[in-house]
């Protein structure tokens, strides 16, 4: 009797273990299948911030803060930007899985060299991206996922984005350069105060204009400026409705940097909003290689195209003459500073 009572409670442990051996295979197998392809978010206007994370531990975090995105600090970026990674988020799919062959390989690969892509919906974390090489065709890349749920996957997949033939590493980067807004002024005429243009290498050449509710005055200098045409006046304050710089800095070292915030710009731009707030910008003069003619026609050592601009934050971005000369160039729109330049002169 009991040996026939340990033989059944035996039978029962048994079948016991057989169940959950089973059931542990089948829940691992349908986890495997979703953790390894179920990378979209389908309604990304909930994800409310996207760290990303490149191969040389360089990260940058974005939130989207009442549906405009910024860095967590609070500066501005590229909308565009997030709007491809938004797309890529919503659109990537499954394209296949690795050759058993080379699985171990790119386990291994990406085990060390990775972008990691954390997306957050509505304040919590919901799943990490990790992104390898591209696929051996160029049509989509490898990548691991790690989800809530699920956990992290433990062999790559080809993935890809619908209706896109290429790759989608491109559009995760963590370099703060490329996420920068370019846009300097986007002023209308009523939000401008006042502008000072100061050149600290040709003092003929300053001037500022001051709207005292509507009731204009522009200065040479100290001097103030006669016959002054109002609507060169708006013909030069509406310039500031669109100034963007032309590119970060991925020239000069942080040496160099340093040495040329602490030599003397050529030009001090200040501007007054009528709501308080103050932009001062320095521009730096670039050396050229041989002489080129500048805007009054003289031979000067010079880059005629390009200039160097400290920022109110103090970053450093290379602007372009084409578009800064409708703000520096006042004599253009006062022609009487020529008149007092040439009486200087005599």
């Amino acid at each position: 009797m009991k040996r026939k009572s340990i033989l059944f409670v035996s039978g029962i442990l048994f079948l016991l273990l057989l169940a959950w051996l089973s059931l542990n295979l089948l829940n691992n197998k349908g986890k495997s299948d979703l953790e390894l392809i179920e990378f979209s978010i389908e309604d990304t206007t909930n994800i409310t911030k996207i760290i990303i994370t490149d191969p040389s531990s360089l990260s940058i975090s974005l939130e989207n803060k009442n549906g405009l995105w910024t860095e967590a600090n609070g500066d501005c970026i590229s909308q565009q930007n997030v709007s491809f990674i938004l797309d890529a988020a919503k659109n990537i799919e499954f394209k296949g899985y690795l050759p058993k062959n080379s699985i171990t390989k790119f386990t291994e690969l990406m085990a060390s060299q990775h972008t990691k892509v954390e997306f957050f919906v509505d304040g919590e974390w919901e799943k990490t991206w990790y992104i390898g090489p591209s696929a051996q065709d160029h049509y989509g890349q490898i990548m691991l996922l790690e989800t809530k749920s699920d956990g992290k996957s433990i062999q790559p997949v080809m993935m890809r984005i619908k209706g896109l033939k290429g790759i989608i590493e491109p559009r995760f980067f963590a370099d703060k350069r490329k996420w920068m807004c370019t846009n300097i002024f986007a002023l209308g005429i009523e939000e401008i105060k006042s502008v000072n243009v100061e050149f600290l290498d040709d003092p003929n050449r300053s001037f500022s204009v001051k709207n005292n509710a509507n009731n204009f005055t522009v200065k040479q200098g100290k001097n103030l400026l006669p016959f002054v045409d109002t609507s060169n006046i708006y013909r030069y304050l509406q310039a500031y409705k669109k100034i963007h710089f032309d590119k970060p800095n991925y020239e000069l070292s942080k040496n160099q940097c340093d040495s040329l915030k602490k030599s003397l710009p050529f030009c001090k731009l200040t501007l007054q909003q009528s709501n308080g707030s103050s932009t001062l910008l320095k521009l730096y003069r670039i050396t050229a290689k041989e002489e080129e003619r500048n805007e009054f026609g003289e031979m000067v050592n010079m880059d005629m195209n390009n200039f160097w601009c400290i920022l109110p934050n103090g970053q450093l971005v290379k602007c372009q003459y084409f578009v800064f000369n409708p703000l520096l160039l006042g004599h253009v729109y006062f022609p009487a500073m020529d008149l007092k330049k040439n009486q200087a002169t005599n």
